[in-house]
């Protein structure tokens, strides 16, 4: 009996995890998010959707273009914003979330849930690496229309496309290419105008890592902050 009462007890301690499990997340509006952990970082499974900063102001939706109405430029700079792709309901928010310029991403106000923040280039990285590398991770991460899906890494990650950058009217790739935002700069273009932003395309296992202009108009997840 103390032998079956000791291997109990080794079986809970060894399935212990000092993360916590992958629980849903609950945004400002009330959408509800799936989460997967992979590797020690937990990620939410799904694209972002939200419509309001964290502090319950609005993030404009500006249907005509992230500059296309100069009212609601400051100093000439775009402004934080979302869209639905193509400006058509019928491209589901649910299925593929919002698409957000990098100045609602980088918004004081933050865009991420609470306990949660958009992924640094580091928090990229660390997942690529757990993945296998930049040649295989953006295969362990496709799902929905993508080809040869296998969403092995549970990421979920789905084709929504993107929006155009400079005045934002034009829309591309849903259904072929997902495009997610980094939190950073990155420092070897002008850190003024560029953002290196992590692209999975249907043809390649290949996880793109390209630098984009910051009014471009990409998907958004989410990384759950570390905890002691």
């Amino acid at each position: 009996m103390k032998k079956i009462i000791l291997a109990v007890l080794m079986f809970v301690f060894l399935s212990c995890d000092s993360t916590p499990p992958a629980t849903p997340v609950t945004d400002i509006d009330g959408n509800v998010y799936k989460t997967v952990k992979i590797g020690d970082q937990v990620w939410m499974a799904e694209n972002l959707k939200v419509t309001k900063f964290r502090d319950g102001s609005e993030i404009p939706n500006l249907k005509d273009g992230w500059m296309g109405n100069r009212a609601h430029t400051v100093n000439n700079a775009a402004p934080s914003a979302y869209v639905i792709y193509n400006d058509n309901s019928s491209n589901e928010a649910d299925t593929y979330g919002y698409l957000y310029n990098w100045y609602a991403v980088n918004d004081s106000r933050n865009i991420a849930p609470e306990g949660w923040h958009v992924p640094s280039n580091a928090d990229w990285q660390t997942l690529i690496d757990y993945l296998g590398g930049q040649k295989i991770a953006g295969g362990k991460m496709k799902a929905g229309t993508f080809k040869d899906t296998t969403n092995e890494s549970g990421f979920t990650g789905l084709p929504g496309g993107f929006r155009e950058g400079s005045y934002g009217y034009g829309y591309q790739n849903m259904g072929t290419k997902a495009y997610f935002w980094s939190n950073e700069e990155w420092s070897d273009w002008e850190a003024d105008t560029y953002i290196l932003s992590k692209t999975i395309s249907s043809d390649a296992d290949f996880l793109g890592n390209g630098p984009f202009d910051k009014k471009f108009g990409f998907s958004v997840r989410c990384v759950r902050d570390e905890t002691n």
